[in-house]
């Protein structure tokens, strides 16, 4: 069978033996310097001044709509868009937060957000002051437009890079564009650390807000200045309650020494995956490009394309369904693009009702599903999945 994820991690065994080796070896295991070690690692790898390690990437997004609303960057009651085509706990912290979420329908060729789809959602929600921006399985659009237009209209950009690690857009990698970016290191992402996930920007303000939330509103785990800066500006005594004042509204998101120590042995392996998940990706396009029932995205506009997982869209969801049956058939593993068009979701619908429909991420999550991409597939792994997508007779596993 070919699976989305081939092993727990990169270099499984060893990764594993290593692991083994710092549970008993370490006197430590709640959050912690493998943590911090890994902050700094992960910011530097994406290009950005900080970096916040979470317990997940879902926790990352809580947090992250959290700290804006604490710095009141957004107020409770604004509009928040969103991509349409995302996942689930991009928008719930939206909605539990008080913001009033504003789906943004993607383009058909590029599975994102474009500054076309966001200026006719603009036209009919000029109220948006949030934009929750979801770079799709390793894609983007016209993100340098979008970041001007919001801009231009006092919107603040966040990106979901979550399922886009390492993809580059005109010299900056993903996730480096809006004032904050989320990220996700969950077992089935482009590096695992089982769970965690994690949120990047340049602001030292966010910065040091995320890890109030991130940490129950104390500031234990804040830097020694900025400590002393939260405590005098409270009037918070030195002494024993220091250590007990809560100053903002926050949560327990912490990761462990276990998140961190495998985020540190992980990213060693990540410029290579990302090279290979590319040059995968550039195979199975040429594949889909072939073949005249499959929709060709386009991503002439991206240097680098590191996609979690490929998408292929049939022209129709009877074409759809024909090749999720053909992958099926020869022991592909598959998903949905991901939550699909939120607005359809039970849990959307429930709370909003039947909103306007968003044609393209509704025809997008009907005609569409992933398959693997990973950089542990083999020569032989590559040639079935190309065999499959030109609707020959499939490669034997």
């Amino acid at each position: 069978m070919i699976k989305l994820v081939n092993g727990l991690f990169h270099n499984d065994q060893q990764s594993k033996k290593e692991l083994c080796d710092f549970i008993m070896s370490t006197d430590r295991l709640s959050i912690g310097p493998e943590c911090a070690k890994f902050e700094q690692s992960f910011a530097d790898y994406q290009g950005r001044s900080h970096c916040v390690l979470f317990n997940s990437g879902s926790s990352a997004n809580l947090a992250l709509i959290q700290a804006l609303i604490n710095l009141e960057i957004i107020k409770v009651g604004e509009q928040a868009g969103f991509s349409a085509l995302t996942w689930a706990t991009n928008v719930m912290p939206l909605i539990q937060l008080g913001l009033k979420p504003a789906p943004i329908d993607v383009s058909a060729t590029s599975l994102n957000v474009s500054s076309a789809t966001l200026t006719d959602a603009l036209d009919k929600e000029p109220g948006i002051k949030l934009l929750f921006l979801t770079n799709l399985l390793g894609f983007c659009d016209d993100i340098d437009v979008i970041k001007d237009v919001c801009s231009e209209r006092g919107i603040t950009l966040i990106e979901d890079n979550c399922e886009s690690l390492g993809s580059v857009y005109k010299g900056t990698k993903l996730g480096s564009w809006g004032l904050a970016s989320t990220f996700s290191f969950f077992v089935g992402h482009h590096m695992s650390t089982i769970e965690g996930g994690a949120v990047c920007t340049d602001s030292s303000e966010l910065n040091l807000m995320l890890r109030l939330v991130r940490d129950h509103g104390w500031d234990r785990n804040l830097p020694d200045d900025a400590k002393q800066d939260i405590r005098k500006k409270n009037n918070t005594s030195e002494d024993m309650l220091a250590n007990f004042t809560f100053y903002e509204l926050g949560y327990n998101l912490r990761p462990t020494e276990i998140t961190g120590f495998l985020g540190n042995q992980q990213l060693k392996y990540i410029d290579a995956a990302v090279k290979q998940r590319h040059k995968n990706f550039l195979r199975l396009s040429k594949a889909i490009g072939s073949n005249p029932d499959l929709v060709s995205l386009d991503f002439s506009h991206l240097e680098l394309v590191s996609n979690m997982a490929m998408p292929l869209i049939g022209k129709s969801a009877e074409i759809k369904n024909e090749y999720m049956s053909a992958f099926t058939q020869a022991g592909v593993e598959l998903r949905p693009l991901l939550g699909g068009s939120i607005p359809d979701q039970p849990f959307y619908r429930k709370i909003f009702g039947n909103t306007a429909t968003l044609k393209n991420a509704h025809d997008l999550n009907n005609q569409g599903f992933y398959f693997p991409n990973n950089d542990d597939l083999t020569e032989a792994n590559v040639a079935q999945l190309e065999s499959v997508i030109r609707a020959s007779e499939p490669v034997p596993a």
